[in-house]
């Protein structure tokens, strides 16, 4: 019992790290959306600033999961935080620089710089939080619970981003960069804030390890099929947790009357990025509701369930008619509900948060159980494999480009299938004879 109660200010801290997480990472939604109008940019241009911040993982992951084995979660989550303040102090200086009207590009670069270098930190947060939160519950089924409730602190924040900058911006087509300033102040202030309050915590260390006998070790994480098949999930995962609102966000905010592949709905961007909200806040309640059950049902049954549910309410989102319009709840910017009328095939991608709520914790979940000793390794692996949501976006992005927003769902049902298939039969691990310890 003791030992529980003094993981109690460590699980706080994870969650709170959650929360930066979603809020630095959701920048690039809204922001997509400005410098797609402010440079005139075609979609699959709008979703650099998102590629740049996830490709990083590509490049760090690796070096995050060395970083966590040789320094530990505080050191590492230090450096992450400072590396993270100044990824977003870039993105400030974006809308500080060139004219604003868009003649220049050197905004935009400076901008993508910025989500890069600030991508960098993500990867390194998300390496030591989700094995962090795994380890202080055990692994299994309160490991998994433990992750989901973390996620749902991160949905807040990812809730309140799109909503947040979408009031800020007002009219799409006179947007900038600078614009978003006062969501780039309050992320270098949750930054600052947690930096002091985690240098002055202690954190626990669960992955010592003995550099001796690490050397001679033959195995590794990819030593396990579940494993590899798990990071091909993940990056999977990703792109279409990331890919579902980016790409709801440009269809309501692009214009009616736009060229063949970009038409959009034409609405109001405070209305677009309420709708965006609400697909997080979705993610929000999910995550309550799989951390709640998560101790009773296995990840297993989780994610073949919600990966089925996805892909029934991602095909009605393509076929639904544009024409027929409902009254949505939608979360606004003044932290209450609404109603806001969109296409019924928007309400069903906006139902889809539920779904990919609890995909990340459960496929982090079933990819590292039984990893034992390579967990902290398989996490970093784990983490490169995030440049997904950079990727598959700008393959959307693309296949948006060509015929149509809706019809860039499609990419998204191929990658809810191959979930469907991880959960299935993938995540067995068929590799048991392997020493853990």
């Amino acid at each position: 019992m003791e030992q529980k109660k003094s993981y109690i200010l460590p699980i706080i801290m994870m969650f709170a790290l959650f929360a930066m997480i979603s809020f630095v990472t959701g920048l690039t939604n809204p922001l997509g959306v400005i410098v797609k109008h402010q440079f005139a940019l075609p979609n699959w241009m709008s979703q650099l600033g998102n590629a740049a911040n996830f490709i990083a993982y590509f490049f760090m992951g690796l070096p995050a999961g060395l970083m966590l084995k040789r320094i530990g979660y505080k050191k590492t989550a230090l450096a992450a935080i400072a590396v993270g303040f100044i990824g977003v102090g870039i993105q400030f200086l974006a809308g500080r620089t060139g004219s604003g009207d868009g003649s220049s590009f050197g905004p935009f670069y400076i901008y993508l710089v910025g989500a890069f270098v600030s991508g960098f930190s993500m990867c390194m947060l998300n390496t030591v939080v989700n094995p962090m939160l795994n380890t202080l519950g055990g692994g299994g089924k309160r490991g998994n619970q433990l992750i989901q409730f973390g996620g749902s602190l991160n949905s807040i924040s990812a809730t309140i981003v799109p909503v947040l900058v979408g009031y800020l911006m007002g009219d799409v087509a006179k947007a900038q960069l600078s614009d978003a300033a006062p969501a780039l102040f309050i992320a270098m202030g949750i930054f600052a804030v947690a930096f002091i309050v985690l240098w002055l915590m202690q954190i626990p260390e669960p992955y010592a390890i003995d550099e001796k006998k690490e050397a001679g070790d033959k195995y590794g994480p990819m030593s396990f099929r579940h494993f590899v098949l798990g990071t091909v999930a993940i990056f999977i995962y990703v792109g279409i947790e990331v890919g579902i609102p980016n790409f709801i966000n440009l269809f309501l905010t692009s214009a009616k009357d736009g060229a063949s592949g970009a038409v959009g709905m034409g609405l109001d961007t405070a209305i677009a990025g309420s709708v965006v909200g609400t697909y997080w806040f979705l993610m929000m309640c999910g995550r309550l509701l799989g951390g709640l059950v998560g101790a009773k049902v296995s990840s297993r049954a989780q994610i073949t369930f919600v990966s089925a549910l996805a892909i029934i309410f991602v095909l009605i989102g393509i076929f639904a008619p544009t024409t027929a319009t409902v009254s949505m709840p939608v979360f606004r910017s003044d932290i209450s509900f609404g109603l806001a009328s969109v296409p019924v095939g928007v309400v069903f991608f906006v139902l889809c948060g539920l779904c990919t709520s609890v995909m990340w914790g459960g496929l982090f979940n079933l990819a590292v159980e039984g990893l034992g000793k390579y967990t902290s390794v398989g996490s970093g692996i784990f983490m490169v494999m995030v440049c997904g949501g950079g990727i598959l976006p700008l393959i959307q992005g693309y296949v948006a480009d060509l015929a149509g927003y809706l019809a860039s769902y499609w990419v998204i049902i191929l990658c809810l299938c191959y979930i469907f298939y991880y959960a299935l039969f993938g995540s067995k691990n068929v590799n048991k004879d392997i020493p853990v310890d």
